[in-house]
C-alpha cells in the first residue's frame, strides 16, 4: 500500500509519517524512549501512520516524534532551534499506511488548526490559525494555497491547537 494518501479532491497530499521513521519509532522514539504499545479502549486517537482515527481494540502507541528533524535529515536542512518533538499516536505494528482518500485527515468543522510554514532551511517563516469551516477540506486547501504562494515556504505542518500535536505535513508541490 502507498505510504502517502492519494487525494482526489484536495489540492495538497497530506503526508503520513514515513515507513522507515515508523520502524524506528516502534523501537525507540525521537526522545530515546522505548515504544510501549497499548490497546485502544475508546478509539478516536489520531494515528499518524495511516492518517485515520484508531478503532477500539487496535494496538497503538504514543511516541515522541520530531517531524522537522526527520524532514531536515532527508533534505539536508538545519532547523536549529526550530527542531522540536511532541507526542503522536501510531499503530504498534505496521499497518500498511493510509488508504486512498478524498479528504484531509482529522477534520471536524470547528476544530482549530495551526499551519506552521517552514523554509528550505527548516526555519519558521509564518503560520496561520484556522478554524475548520463546515467544508474543512476547502478551508485547508485555501490556507495551504495561501501558504505556498510565498515562494520561501517549502513545508507546512498542520497541528491541533488544543494539544499542539502534529497531525500531518504538506510539502511544496
Amino acid at each position: 500500500m502507498s505510504t502517502q494518501a492519494t487525494h482526489l479532491i484536495t489540492a495538497y497530499p497530506a503526508r503520513p509519517i514515513a515507513p522507515s521513521a515508523l520502524a524506528e519509532l516502534r523501537a525507540s522514539d525521537d526522545a530515546g524512549h522505548p515504544c510501549v504499545p497499548r490497546t485502544a479502549t475508546d478509539g478516536g486517537d489520531p494515528l499518524r501512520c495511516c492518517l485515520r482515527a484508531a478503532a477500539p481494540g487496535e494496538r497503538i502507541a504514543l511516541v515522541s516524534y520530531a517531524p522537522l528533524r526527520r524532514w531536515a535529515a532527508e533534505t539536508g536542512a538545519d532547523p536549529g532551534a526550530y527542531d522540536e518533538q511532541g507526542p503522536v499516536f501510531i499503530h504498534a505494528e505496521d499497518c500498511g499506511g493510509p488508504a486512498p482518500s478524498q479528504a484531509y485527515p482529522f477534520t471536524r468543522p470547528g476544530a482549530l488548526r495551526a499551519l506552521r510554514r517552514y523554509d528550505a532551511a527548516g526555519h519558521i517563516v509564518g503560520g496561520r490559525l484556522l478554524e475548520l469551516p463546515e467544508a474543512p477540506d476547502e478551508g485547508l486547501d485555501t490556507a495551504l494555497t495561501e501558504a505556498f504562494t510565498d515562494p520561501a515556504v517549502a513545508l507546512v505542518h498542520v497541528r491541533a491547537v488544543e494539544y499542539g500535536c502534529f497531525h500531518f505535513e504538506v510539502r511544496r508541490p
